[in-house]
């Protein structure tokens, strides 16, 4: 999510966890335990409400995704079947940042040290916020940036392509003005939004446990080979997607996320079959970076 101070990006990355389905038996067995080995289970305790981890932009490799004397999991594990939101995200050091690409790609997190070698689940959702510069209000109506055009291109480079090409959707979150807060209205409950969520999951746990997968299997984390069968678009699907790629040039990585965004629009909506509306939208979440530093 990308937007101006105040724009209300924590608030909503906060809420996400909260919209999520209740973690299954084994997902809580696998959350305890991480849990426990970091010495954060208290008294025992245990909930089926997803993990939410939100550390300060000043956290070390170590703590991110783990290590230390005892090799203790980090917060990616911490994370595990949850969210991991990261706010100020250009402010993270880029060797810690760069450091979430293996584990957002294997869903693993190794850590190997002299006397030291482990493995630690980490499946998670990256949810990520920043201002677009370091002013804060680029490209916002009446405001100047001080630093120039270039105040955009260097904040937001402190991210790497690499891991960029990561990241599924992007948000431009404009700000939040006095008179929309009066204007009032009525939105959706997360309650309603989370029925909604649990709907599409489980139609997504009755497509791949047919195919032999666990039922926690989620299109994020389908093979190349296998979101290519279950997200095979419509024909007018499938000549929007051709030109997408031939036009701005995907990469192999961002096609193939394309299509697993696309293939839980669908399944948002009911829909068997992948088409032109849910490509043209996956494509749109991708490339909102792309227009904000157009626009700057």
């Amino acid at each position: 999510m990308v937007g101006p101070p105040g724009s209300g990006k924590s608030m909503l990355a906060q809420r996400l966890a909260s919209i999520l389905p209740p973690l299954g038996a084994r997902e809580l067995l696998d959350v305890s335990m991480i849990a426990s080995i970091a010495g954060e289970l208290a008294g025992g305790r245990l909930t089926d409400r997803r993990p939410f981890r939100a550390p300060h932009h000043s956290a070390s490799m170590a703590a991110m995704v783990g290590g230390g004397l005892k090799a203790k999991p980090g917060e990616v594990s911490l994370a595990h079947r949850g969210v991991l939101f990261l706010d100020e995200f250009p402010e993270f050091t880029p060797v810690v940042l760069d450091s979430l690409r293996q584990p957002l790609e294997s869903g693993e997190s190794v850590i190997a040290r002299a006397n030291h070698h482990v493995t630690y689940p980490a499946d998670f959702q990256l949810v990520s916020a920043m201002n677009p510069c370091r002013c804060g209000m680029a490209g916002e109506p009446g405001h100047h940036c001080a630093r120039g055009p270039r105040c955009v291109s260097d904040y937001q480079a402190r991210i790497s392509g690499p891991l960029m090409d990561r990241i599924d959707i992007r948000v431009d979150v404009p700000a939040v003005t006095a008179m929309d807060l009066m204007r009032g209205g009525t939105a959706e409950s997360s309650a309603t939004v989370a029925a909604r969520v649990a709907t599409a999951r489980a139609r997504q746990t009755v497509r791949y446990e047919a195919k032999g997968l666990p039922g926690s299997t989620v299109n994020a984390r389908c093979s190349a080979a296998l979101i290519e069968t279950v997200a095979a678009p419509d024909a007018a699907g499938l000549k929007l997607l051709h030109d997408a790629a031939e036009k701005l040039k995907f990469s192999a990585r961002g096609y193939h996320r394309i299509l697993k965004v696309a293939r839980t629009l669908a399944d948002l909506e009911g829909e068997t079959t992948v088409r032109s509306t849910h490509l043209a939208e996956a494509i749109s979440f991708r490339m909102a970076g792309e227009r904000l530093q157009a626009a700057a």
